[in-house]
């Protein structure tokens, strides 16, 4: 829980850097600056709400555009000088037009395969009784591995046969892969620097 009164206002003035960061992508979006009273009010209503220092009054990301930052959670740095915003973000974020304030509109959605490791290894310590991801790695890296064949098959007969849920097969091929690798005590950055060295 966020304790406001703790934050550290006065070093800049009455307002505190925040760092808007995409929740799904990790992606860093923009950097705004918040006073107390827009921070309550984003707190309040869910949607990241900005001190404008040009227009010196409170300016809610969205208003006029409809690109709103939806909130997903607000963390302080070490010395509660500076926030870090994670949001579901509603279109575009930057004036121009771009994902980013830090890049052009290259949409990266990567970041969520990395929130889905995450969560896989949690799972590992799960009941098999309640996760079926906990079920896997208890049948052992026989079964991981057999799952992963029937989806790959899956997911090639349904583009194969232009079937509609060609992404659903996927994603279960991508999830199965992600527990596999898990069990072989790699990862998807394992495999983006093996891509990588092969590319040089």
């Amino acid at each position: 829980m966020l304790d406001i009164n703790k934050l550290d206002f006065e070093k800049s003035n009455g307002l505190i850097p925040a760092i808007i960061q995409n929740d799904k992508t990790m992606e860093v979006l923009m950097l705004g600056y918040m006073n107390k009273e827009s921070l309550e009010k984003t707190l309040k209503e869910k949607k990241v709400c900005f001190y404008s220092r040009t227009r010196e009054k409170l300016w809610l990301k969205g208003e006029t555009s409809g690109n709103f930052l939806n909130l997903v959670s607000i963390a302080p740095d070490c010395d509660n000088d500076t926030l870090l915003i994670r949001v579901n973000p509603v279109g575009p974020t930057c004036h121009t037009g771009n994902v980013s304030c830090f890049s052009d509109n290259y949409k990266n959605e990567l970041g969520w395969f990395s929130k889905l490791e995450d969560i896989i290894e949690k799972r590992k310590t799960s009941s098999p009784e309640t996760s079926y991801t906990a079920k896997l790695f208890q049948k052992g890296i026989q079964r991981i591995s057999q799952k992963v064949g029937e989806e790959g098959v899956e997911t090639a007969l349904a583009a194969a046969t232009d079937s509609d849920n060609f992404i659903d097969e996927a994603s279960d091929l991508m999830f199965h892969l992600l527990v596999l690798l898990s069990a072989k005590n790699a990862s998807l950055k394992d495999v983006a620097e093996c891509l990588e060295k092969r590319n040089k």
